[in-house]
């Protein structure tokens, strides 16, 4: 049985609050066993293919002693200096409003020549091929039946059968109940996952949350310190270790020091990691295990970022990250540029997973809690009239 071991948890103060030293550590004595901590202590060190047969040893039980000092939580930033703009005009520039709009410019008659086009447009959109006749199927089968007067009628018709499809997985994140509530944060390279992480910090912090971030990607040094730079911005601690550190222990040590400072949210980021990459999603699922060790209800909420760019291949994206880590609830950011905007009507109807946000611009105020109603207001031409063609 090891008599003590060191854990790099040694923090130095900054402006931000505390920011773990990756070349510090400090010596614990061991005061007593603790099962559950021992198994957790086991697991970190063990690498992810063989973590089963690895020899448990002996970690002592948590002495708050050593971990970094509670601080008191600093005033919240200043409001960003930026105009809150609409979801009508951070969503007109994408692709399925353009090619919604266009297409009842060029088609104001009601016939099945529009409804033909119309799913064309909503598949092209990355709505789906299911998704997508079955909209059109049913608003075919109501204009047969002479529901509608004309081409706006229709139109109107389309804006309800897309919020209602919507309209089950508009499920803010309620953070309550559990302190601290963990978040852990998913998604592939370049998704927008450390992004992300800001600004939702940025957010609970404005709303008087004391907020914690954990640098679990330690495969890319400048997703640690790009973390380190939100951290700074928003005045939250963050712990980290170096480069290539375990992220299974960096998350471990943050929900650690997380119960000790009495901090309320903790956001763990973890590695890019590609959905076809075997081991990686081994290491993925070793974290979540891992902090069950110390809270058997964490992650409370596993969060994956989508890129709304990627379209379809997202499907297959949360299709592996939900059988590993079990995702709770989805993120889809850059809708407001390139994007077609139709994948979320197909995660919508293929996995009914919560969407929480949505990202409409670079500012912290565009990550939007997800509104189905004026998700698809902002997709929509707002009328067929004459100023709504003069400007397509």
């Amino acid at each position: 049985m090891l008599k003590f071991w060191k854990k790099k948890i040694a923090a130095k103060p900054t402006a931000a609050g505390t920011i773990a030293d990756p070349d510090a550590v400090v010596p614990i004595a061991p005061e007593a066993d603790d099962p559950a901590l021992n198994e957790a202590m086991a697991e970190i060190v063990a690498p992810a293919d063989t973590q089963h047969e690895h020899e448990r040893f002996a970690a002592p039980a948590l002495d708050q002693a050593v971990l970094p000092p509670a601080v008191a939580m600093p005033e919240p930033p200043a409001p960003e200096q930026s105009t809150r703009r609409s979801w009508r005009e951070r969503l007109s520039g994408n692709a399925f409003a353009r090619g919604i709009g266009s297409l009842f410019v060029r088609h104001p008659a009601l016939d099945d020549n529009l409804l033909d086009e119309l799913e064309t447009t909503l598949i092209t959109a990355d709505v789906g091929i299911e998704a997508s006749t079955m909209l059109v199927e049913s608003l075919r089968r109501r204009m047969h039946k002479r529901e509608f007067a004309d081409a706006g009628a229709l139109l109107a018709a389309l804006r309800g059968e897309l919020t209602a499809l919507l309209r089950p997985v508009e499920k803010p994140l309620d953070i309550a109940g559990r302190q601290p509530f963990v978040v852990l944060v998913v998604g592939i390279n370049g998704a927008g996952k450390t992004t992300t992480i800001g600004k939702l910090a940025r957010r609970w912090r404005d709303q008087r949350h004391a907020v914690m971030l954990a640098a679990g990607d330690t495969f890319r040094a400048a997703a640690v310190e790009q973390l380190k730079t939100w951290g700074e911005r928003n005045q939250v601690p963050v712990i980290s270790q170096g480069q290539d550190a375990d992220s299974a222990s960096v998350i471990f040590d943050a929900l650690q020091a997380a119960r000790s400072r009495g901090i309320e949210v903790l956001i763990a980021d973890t590695a890019g990691r590609l959905h076809t990459q075997g081991g990686l999603m081994d290491e993925l699922g070793k974290i979540a295990r891992v902090l069950k060790k110390l809270d058997a209800d964490a992650p409370h909420e596993v969060l994956m970022v989508i890129d709304g760019t990627t379209g379809q291949n997202a499907i297959s994206q949360v299709r592996q990250f939900r059988q590993i880590v079990g995702v709770t609830g989805l993120v889809v950011t850059k809708l407001d540029g390139t994007a077609k905007g139709g994948v979320v009507f197909a995660l919508a109807r293929e996995f009914g997973l919560p969407i929480r946000y949505v990202g409409l611009g670079e500012t912290a105020t565009d990550l939007r809690e997800f509104d189905a109603e004026a998700f698809v207001d902002g997709l929509l031409p707002a009328h067929l009239g004459r100023d709504e063609r003069s400007h397509d």
